[in-house]
């Protein structure tokens, strides 16, 4: 049973199941290209929890895209999964890996937010799983033909064909969601209830994480990173928010935590600190920038970036990261956006 805004859409959940016609699954599939290693799949101990952990990197053809986390939770009456993965290929290698456990249906894919990373895995469960996929309202920006972000879904996948080549090409679509919620939501599976909280704007407009009880183990999407320098140069970003929803994480007192990137951990508390940590110490040095009228270029090179230089990502997105919460922080001293 699923409750949003008081409603139950148990019956449209229903309906959805049979949307595809079972020809529409082929077995052998250009869209699916052979991925060059298995997944690592591991289980949260002492219950029907698992998940995938990908790489600590960014997405490139040496990881075949694999970078994110995803997780699945096995009921009497069916499969909950939280977020599919970056590439179509790894979607159907999430699916397998279910299938290798129980061949109960999957009911549901909530998605985390929408970012190419979490989200390209979504056709191999409509296409062979007819799932039904959960968002937050705001997901349905992604794919508005208005939004030139570099993260929406048009540049981002045209991006995405040429660097995970064969796994993201011609024959990859982004999948939108079947149904989408405002401030939270419950899905009763089994005898599990999996709450869905909204805790964004903070990584991106959509940021949702998700608590499955009695278990409380908490996939936290990107909201937490967990030794992994985080992608914050969007203009999606919003830092401030970002602080508090890692207070909501901290509120919820989960006792195993999944990050979107990087290890899960019982350590919840280690875990939240270090995202919490690295952008409070961004937007400290870009605020000291800004308070001093000092430029972005003279600034950064002044930061003493060795505490977070070694982790992965850092090459590749710190820099970005910095520029971004320098430009917010400079326009909400002006008084043009917030902090």
């Amino acid at each position: 049973m699923l409750w949003t805004g008081g409603r139950i859409l148990a019956p449209l959940i229903a309906a959805a199941f049979y949307l595809l016609p079972a020809a529409a699954r082929a077995a052998d599939d250009p869209a699916y290209s052979p991925l060059p290693e298995p997944l690592k799949i591991a289980q949260v101990p002492g219950s029907p929890i698992y998940y995938a952990i990908g790489h600590p990197g960014v997405p490139d053809s040496a990881n075949a895209g694999n970078t994110s986390n995803a997780g699945f939770v096995i009921t009497p009456d069916g499969v909950l999964v939280f977020d599919t993965l970056g590439t179509p290929s790894l979607g159907l290698a999430l699916l397998q890996e279910i299938r290798k456990r129980t061949q109960a249906p999957v009911r549901y894919v909530v998605i985390g937010h929408y970012h190419a990373d979490h989200i390209y895995g979504l056709q191999a469960f409509k296409d062979r799983a007819d799932a039904v996929v959960i968002a937050q309202e705001k997901a349905a920006d992604y794919t508005n033909p208005d939004n030139t972000d570099e993260e929406s879904a048009a540049p981002r996948l045209a991006q995405r064909r040429e660097a995970l080549a064969p796994w993201v090409n011609d024959k990859t679509r982004i999948i939108e969601p079947d149904i989408y919620f405002g401030p939270g939501l419950t899905i009763s599976l089994g005898a599990k209830r999996f709450v869905i909280v909204y805790a964004g704007p903070a990584h991106s407009e959509s940021d949702s994480m998700m608590m499955v009880l009695p278990d409380r183990v908490l996939f936290a999407g990107d909201i937490v990173q967990n030794s992994r320098i985080p992608f914050m140069s969007s203009a999606d970003v919003s830092t401030a928010h970002w602080l508090e929803g890692l207070r909501v994480v901290a509120g919820l007192k989960p006792r195993f935590v999944v990050p979107g990137h990087g290890q899960p951990s019982t350590d919840v508390a280690s875990a939240i600190a270090f995202t919490r940590d690295y952008i409070t110490f961004v937007r400290t040095a870009m605020g000291k920038a800004v308070e001093d009228w000092a430029d972005f270029d003279t600034a950064y090179e002044q930061v003493d970036w060795s505490k977070y230089q070694t982790y992965p990502a850092f090459d590749a997105t710190n820099r970005g990261n910095a520029y971004r919460v320098f430009l917010d922080m400079e326009n909400a001293a002006f008084g043009t956006a917030p902090p």
